[in-house]
């Protein structure tokens, strides 16, 4: 009997999320309340305090499920020992994060909610605070993998491997943003691949 009730719990919280998920995407994130929320789970908004304090651990939540995942897939993509081609690394987990986000709906409107549809100001610039730290983490990641190149005289001698850490992520971030507000598909996402294998291109020295 427990577990039955563990398991409806979960798919209750599930269930939150994802209407948070769908009305923070309609209304934008400061127009959203509980009542919302509840509204479009089929809950009271008791049940939705029982899971979630505030709209921000909800967001919080939403976030877990879509960036926990590529924060483990970077680690296992970039941080490769012994391979022949660390840009390649690099290059892969970039295209790699454009092809989630291809497949999968959820992500794709987690990245449009934190992108376009939320402010962080307030109780959210907690909120901002965390997504800097991870930014930071990926910076430093691709820093490792860049020096590495570096050492297998894969660079051109006059890149540094911080600049071209900050350069990559700052150019992906962008990409990223056009990606989600390119709904129609006609402008950045339909050459999202092309344009990061030419962002990778351009620091190869040719063979």
């Amino acid at each position: 009997m427990a577990r039955k009730t563990k398991e409806n719990a979960e798919l209750t919280r599930q269930r939150l999320i994802d209407a948070a998920r769908q009305v923070f995407l309609e209304r934008g994130v400061a127009r959203t309340t509980m009542e919302h929320i509840a509204r479009e789970a089929g809950v009271t908004r008791g049940a939705v305090y029982w899971h979630f304090n505030n709209k921000i651990e909800l967001i919080q939540a939403m976030r877990e499920q879509v960036f926990l995942p590529l924060i483990d897939r970077m680690d296992d993509t970039l941080l490769v020992e012994g391979v022949d081609d660390p840009l390649a690394c690099i290059e892969n987990f970039l295209c790699g994060t454009i092809q989630v986000l291809m497949d999968s709906k959820e992500t794709r409107q987690t990245y449009e909610i934190m992108m376009i549809k939320c402010e962080y100001v307030d109780e959210f610039a907690m909120v901002l605070q965390q997504i800097l730290f991870n930014c930071a983490r990926i910076s430093e990641k691709l820093k490792l993998v860049y020096e590495r190149a570096r050492v297998q005289e894969l660079l051109h001698s006059s890149h540094d491997p911080v600049q071209l850490a900050i350069d990559t992520h700052l150019f992906f971030i962008g990409l990223l943003h056009m990606w989600v507000k390119d709904t129609e598909g006609n402008q950045f996402r339909h050459q999202a691949i092309e344009l990061v294998e030419a962002h990778m291109r351009l620091r190869r020295i040719p063979f």
